[in-house]
């Protein structure tokens, strides 16, 4: 069977603005191994985070060709009600200083561009293997790629919204009025303006706000969130279109009436992924923890793991594990595959043997400016 994938990831001082999704992993990466100056204290909340949002981002794509069951369905709706959203809302953090200077943006070319256009490649190669449909070109993203152009698109952004005296009112305004056109495919126009609040919403997110999520009745209620919301997947909302949680189509592509499904339904799926990403950041540990440095290395994980899946579909994996083991078997099997596999990507031999993709180097291609470290700063007169 080939199944066509639809997304196609105590507190310390925040880490700098240039994750992608998270932070420069090769840095990261050297540090890990001993190379190189002392790294700089991360936020290790922000990190667990990280790790468990990739860790549901490679579940929800294992487990999607096995949701012939309410069990599998009900679990793949509820991933698919927040992982994306957080790690937006988390990449908006990250994204606060971003300033439009010539060194920011040569960082956004080298981490978000560069990697989009590499794996863009390697996707299209994959498909063309296997007999499926393309894009009409790179400024279409190609499944997973579209976080990477929607990153893009947001980070040039961020000084327009730390300019509007009510950044995140004119975000969700402007993500209702998305959800009312026909957006077309480039650079996945859909999903940047349905997600912006989330980005948006990391943006002006500020350290007193992490530190609300510490106390006790908050956590309470994080872990009500997150028992309600599962069961209301596994009664219902498995039945419900998961283009409410794709959001990679307008209500005017899907043939949504605006009322009284349309508008209102956008309203609960922002609040139920808004509310599932707080639970999620209350709950996560904030202390050092096995998995903490491997939030450094989403990037990895993000971009690999749909090859992982995708020649997994193309030699009959799935096909192989429900015949011998049935729905439920093979949903476990690929659950615990996908956790096992986060790991693995992250290992020191993977990032090797993959870091000219993941992290190609291409600044030869970017001209020394005024304010990159290259070019020394005139004296002023």
């Amino acid at each position: 069977m080939t199944t066509q994938h639809q997304d196609g990831m105590a507190t310390s001082s925040v880490a700098p603005a240039d994750d992608v999704p998270t932070r420069n992993a090769r840095a990261a990466s050297e540090a890990s191994e001993g190379h190189g100056a002392a790294p700089k204290k991360r936020d290790a909340l922000l990190d667990n985070a990280k790790f468990l949002l990739i860790v549901l981002v490679f579940v929800g794509h294992a487990i999607e060709p096995t949701t012939e069951t309410r069990l599998a369905e009900a679990l793949y709706f509820w991933i698919y009600l927040f992982h994306m959203p957080a790690f937006v809302l988390i990449s908006g953090y990250l994204s606060r200083s971003f300033d439009g200077s010539g060194r920011r943006v040569d960082k956004l070319l080298t981490t978000v561009v560069a990697p989009y256009l590499v794996f863009w490649g390697i996707y299209a190669l994959q498909s063309l293997s296997v007999g499926r449909d393309l894009p009409d070109g790179p400024l279409e993203p190609l499944w997973v790629t579209w976080f990477l152009a929607a990153l893009f698109v947001w980070r040039l952004t961020v000084p327009l919204w730390n300019r509007l005296r009510w950044p995140f009112a004119v975000s969700v305004g402007v993500s209702f009025l998305g959800g009312l056109v026909a957006t077309g495919d480039a650079l996945g126009v859909s999903r940047i303006l349905s997600l912006l609040p989330f980005f948006v919403a990391g943006l002006i997110l500020e350290q007193r706000h992490f530190d609300m999520l510490k106390s006790g009745w908050v956590r309470a209620w994080s872990a009500v969130v997150v028992l309600v919301t599962a069961a209301m997947s596994y009664i219902y909302l498995e039945q419900v279109s998961r283009e409410w949680v794709y959001w990679r189509e307008s209500l005017l592509d899907r043939d949504v009436d605006l009322l009284p499904l349309g508008i209102p339904g956008r309203v609960v799926f922002l609040v139920l992924a808004f509310s599932l990403t707080a639970a999620l950041l209350s709950l996560t540990p904030r202390r050092t923890t096995r998995f903490t440095r491997l939030g450094a290395l989403t990037m990895y994980v993000y971009l690999l793991h749909g090859l992982v899946i995708r020649i997994a579909e193309q030699f009959g994996w799935y096909e192989f594990t429900s015949d011998h083991l049935g729905n439920h078997g093979s949903l476990a099997v690929n659950l615990a595959l996908a956790v096992t596999l986060t790991f693995v990507l992250c290992a020191p031999w993977v990032r090797s043997a993959t870091r000219w993709a993941v992290e190609p180097r291409v600044e030869w291609m970017l001209r020394p400016g005024r304010d990159s470290p290259a070019t020394p700063a005139r004296a002023r007169g």
